[in-house]
């Protein structure tokens, strides 16, 4: 059950954040003993495989933070963040971490199943983040959008970090995730029945 809690904090990192997840990973395989990355994933601790994930990392961390084009590369990132949930997912459910000392075979039966479910995971994180941004840019006229973003990136960190040491905490994450998601779709119903409302008494006068 906890590589299954390892993965899908993961995954969702990755609906935040493509290379997060898979950065540390790789960072914490090559560098610490803290996780044992298995053997078709030890790619992801190569020094080249790092050294271009830091890079697409610092592009989307700066591209995410400019109202509009972090419009473009949420679009851009749809195909991306959900092929990056699939991987962290398939990587992270069959490692061998310090609180997972024994991964057993969890999906050893259907390697697909966990690539899969990291998909479908990323891609509900990511719908959830593209459909709040604007409604978070719009809220504040464009100045939100450095701050949502930082946040998120910050989460991703904190999120993949947990899934890794505590994957427990990763049921908070997504509880916590899940709320502010809710509190926003009524925060915009509110402000748009405050438009019509003011719409209509302005054609009243």
């Amino acid at each position: 059950m906890l590589e299954a809690l390892t993965g899908t904090g993961l995954a969702a990192s990755a609906g935040l954040n493509a290379y997060i997840p898979l950065l540390t990973m790789g960072l914490l395989g090559r560098y610490t003993d803290v996780i044992d990355l298995p053997a078709g994933w030890q790619w992801l601790s190569n020094g080249w495989v790092l050294g271009i994930l830091a890079v697409l990392l610092v592009v989307e961390m700066v591209a995410d933070k400019v109202p509009v084009v972090d419009h473009i590369n949420d679009v851009v990132q749809t195909a991306v963040r959900p092929t990056a949930g699939g991987l962290a997912f398939g990587a992270g459910s069959s490692s061998e971490t310090v609180t997972v000392t024994d991964p057993g075979q969890f999906f050893a039966s259907n390697q697909w199943v966990p690539i899969v479910a990291g998909v479908l995971i990323a891609l509900g994180v990511h719908g959830a983040k593209s459909a709040a941004r604007p409604v978070i840019n719009t809220m504040t006229a464009g100045f939100g959008a450095p701050v949502a973003s930082t946040a998120e990136d910050a989460t991703s960190v904190v999120m993949s970090v947990a899934a890794i040491l505590l994957p427990v905490l990763v049921i908070l994450f997504l509880l916590a995730m899940v709320v502010f998601w809710f509190w926003l779709r009524r925060r915009r119903r509110s402000r748009r029945a405050e438009r019509e409302a003011a719409r209509a008494a302005g054609f009243r006068v």
